[in-house]
């Protein structure tokens, strides 16, 4: 079969990122990338976004601005975003915009777009999430089956599991959702791999796994906890506290993302990004409270449809594939997020770092 000038511009943009020699630590990468970033305004996707610009990449950092959460939060990451050198900041929504000119000239595609949290997908809710989980997605890469890409990192979730028969969950184990967001994060990475097989478009679809830290969402368990324990507040705890989350710290997430753009694997790949660091609702309650120096009052609440009993992912692939382990234990994370809330001052974007580079 004859290939196609954007097979062959698509051949030419891997080789371009690895120069022909295998997988190299991103650290090491000589040749600056540009690189499209979806969703930067966001916890992960704001550090990712600064990570890549403290390296020396450009960087094309898009988001829409969801009302999910308050939307000042999300505009203040931008505004600090844009001060970092490299990074040009582009408001746009993925299911609207002209996606072409987004993709202009881009030689990564860090995907971290999409609708979050498990609670709200029910309902009349689940149509923003096929709207910004799917059917954004679709377009997105749809588009970029015209532009000679490198690599295209989509940000898929654990929840793709749903409450598994055993753990650690596996790449291979069949995937079951257990609530509606899981059901379009999975349609979404299956669309990765879709065009992965008919297209040749570079795709990997990582499965974060409990992702905290610093600049981590308001709704979020762990950001509500040690604003909870800091600032003397209630906690509501659903269930009975003993639900188990493989937590993953951000900045080993950023490192995975980095791994995967420069990595030589096998297109359509679907990789599990979980912390080795399993532990209980109440048992991070517990960590918080020695290390915030207060008791946190638990308001207890029933447990909620769509909530897993537990997760736990392998990281077997991530390490034979990426060379990625996680290197920041439950414990240091948690301190991190906590210096990160008392020390944060006037806002969340006091995090970002205005001098990278």
């Amino acid at each position: 079969m004859r290939s196609t000038d954007a097979d062959v511009s698509r051949h030419d943009a891997r080789t371009r990122l690895n120069d022909g020699k295998g997988w190299r630590h991103p650290a090491s990468q000589t040749r600056a990338v540009r690189a499209l970033v979806t969703g930067a305004a966001g916890f992960i996707g704001s550090h990712l976004t600064e990570r890549l610009a403290a390296e020396g990449h450009a960087v094309r950092a898009v988001d829409c601005l969801t009302p999910y959460y308050d939307r000042s939060l999300k505009r203040a990451n931008l505004e600090a975003l844009a001060r970092l050198p490299g990074c040009e900041v582009v408001e746009a929504d993925l299911r609207r915009s002209d996606l072409g000119s987004l993709l202009g000239g881009i030689d990564v595609v860090f995907h971290q777009a999409g609708q979050p949290g498990t609670r709200a997908s029910w309902r009349d809710g689940f149509a923003i999430y096929v709207e910004h989980n799917v059917l954004a997605t679709q377009r997105l890469l749809e588009a970029a089956r015209d532009v000679p890409l490198g690599r295209f990192v989509f940000a898929s979730s654990s929840s793709v599991y749903g409450n598994a028969s055993a753990y650690p969950t596996t790449e291979d184990d069949l995937p079951a959702p257990h609530n509606p967001y899981g059901v379009t994060k999975l349609a979404a990475e299956q669309l990765c791999c879709l065009y992965a097989r008919n297209w040749g478009l570079p795709t990997v679809s990582l499965r974060y796994f409990t992702v905290y830290g610093p600049r981590q969402r308001p709704d979020m368990a762990v950001q509500r906890l040690v604003e909870a324990a800091v600032d003397d507040r209630s906690f509501p705890v659903f269930g009975n506290g003993t639900q188990v989350r493989d937590f993953t710290y951000v900045d080993d997430v950023v490192e995975a993302n980095l791994l995967a753009a420069f990595a030589d694997v096998p297109v359509g790949s679907v990789v599990n990004i979980a912390g080795a660091a399993s532990a209980s609702l109440l048992e991070v309650v517990s960590i918080v409270e020695e290390l915030a120096g207060r008791r946190v009052r638990l308001e207890r609440q029933p447990a909620q449809p769509g909530d897993v009993a537990r997760t736990g992912g392998s990281i077997e692939r991530a390490a034979e594939l990426l060379g990625w382990c996680p290197q920041v234990r439950l414990r240091e994370g948690l301190a991190r997020q906590v210096d990160w809330h008392v020390g944060r001052g006037s806002g969340i974007a006091s995090a970002i770092s205005v001098t990278a580079g």
